[in-house]
């Protein structure tokens, strides 16, 4: 009966030896230099957990608690309270470039105690600072999760991680973010480096400027960088000037790659990928151990017997056929997988194929096991 590969597995193989790489918007390949998002962090409290918040040996957990109160005018110590209605939490943010004094952004807040949820609590005001250590933005309201903890007498039931949650809009920036505004010359960063790539890219910003009677501005400095002057009518307008060449379709190109998850059984090998003539012989041993326990017991009225357990071992070892499949010059990745399921490889089988195949110098492309 022949073996059908997963469907995972099958997919990718046969998707991306049809799929041409096509052209794409210069600004889904690259990024101006220095125009970024940035991280902050915080730390906070979360209130109004209904008992389910961190237990008393969480110790920073108290102390945050009474330093606050101790701000609201109430003094108290941090040992002769317990409060399972508050959790420590971690507050991140992504300050996005640009932004300005009053523009809200989204927090997310895990907590770092042993709370059980944060399901129903509230974030109280907790500022969020970036490396250099200045507030940028502060963050307080309720939280959202997307999961909840249910249960009671020791039968309990968790749904995805309620101990993280998500403040919709809940942080509003206090400082203006730390951006570049690009003057006379600008960098565009590609996401993937690549020199052919870079190249286009430079290229077609060129034929873009000849069209309005411009000389060349652009120039791709290496595989991960292509420079860019702002000309002159546009000095002072550059926000004008990137959005004009952003939309500017480049037609991409990719190193020839295969990329193995031994983990999931996933193979996804890239168009590019080109086979020499090969002749792949596949075959499998399997061995197989088993142990039965049989119960031994004296004849009747036999003297100084005794009952015995004996283990029977049993063994059996079969060895398949080899079985074979020819690649001649030319063949295509489709091929490739055809062939693959016609011999009924396993994912693992596939694998080490592919091993033997980059080993030999049949298979033309990068091989990386993730």
């Amino acid at each position: 009966m022949k073996k059908l590969l997963p469907v995972s597995i099958a997919f990718a193989l046969l998707c991306c030896s049809t799929v041409p790489v096509g052209a794409a918007r210069l600004k889904d390949l690259a990024s101006i230099e220095g125009v970024r998002d940035n991280h902050l962090v915080g730390y906070g409290l979360v209130v109004g957990l209904a008992g389910k918040g961190d237990s008393q040996q969480t110790i920073f957990s108290a102390q945050s608690l009474t330093n606050l109160l101790e701000r609201m005018g109430v003094t108290v110590s941090p040992t002769a309270i317990q409060v399972r209605n508050t959790a420590a939490v971690m507050v991140t943010a992504m300050l996005p470039p640009f932004a300005r004094p009053g523009m809200k952004v989204d927090v997310l807040v895990s907590a770092i105690g042993d709370a059980r949820t944060l399901q129903g609590g509230t974030l109280i005001v907790s500022p969020l600072r970036s490396l250099d250590g200045q507030v940028y933005a502060t963050a307080q309201g309720s939280v959202v999760t997307g999961g909840f903890v249910a249960g009671g007498g020791g039968t309990s039931k968790v749904v995805n991680h309620p101990t993280a949650g998500r403040v919709p809009e809940g942080g509003i920036v206090e400082r203006l973010a730390p951006s570049v505004v690009p003057g006379e010359s600008m960098r565009w960063m590609l996401h993937h480096a690549d020199f052919t790539t870079a190249e286009r890219i430079a290229e077609q910003i060129n034929q873009q400027s000849a069209k309005h009677g411009q000389g060349s501005i652009a120039i791709a400095e290496n595989s991960g960088t292509v420079l860019v002057k702002v000309p002159t009518e546009y000095r002072g307008r550059s926000s004008e000037f990137i959005a004009e060449i952003e939309g500017i379709k480049v037609e991409t190109d990719v190193a020839a790659r295969v990329v193995v998850n031994e983990r999931t059984g996933t193979i996804v090998i890239g168009g590019e990928v080109s086979i020499a003539p090969v002749s792949i012989l596949h075959g499998s041993l399997s061995v197989e151990i088993q142990t039965h326990y049989v119960v031994s017991q004296p004849g009747p009225f036999s003297q100084g017997g005794s009952t015995q357990v004996v283990p029977e071992v049993s063994l059996n070892a079969t060895e398949q056929k080899a079985k074979s499949i020819l690649l001649e010059k030319g063949a295509t990745v489709e091929q490739l997988a055809k062939a693959l399921v016609a011999i009924g490889a396993t994912p693992r089988d596939i694998i080490a194929i592919l091993q033997n195949l980059r080993a030999s110098g049949a298979l033309d492309a990068e091989l990386e096991v993730i």
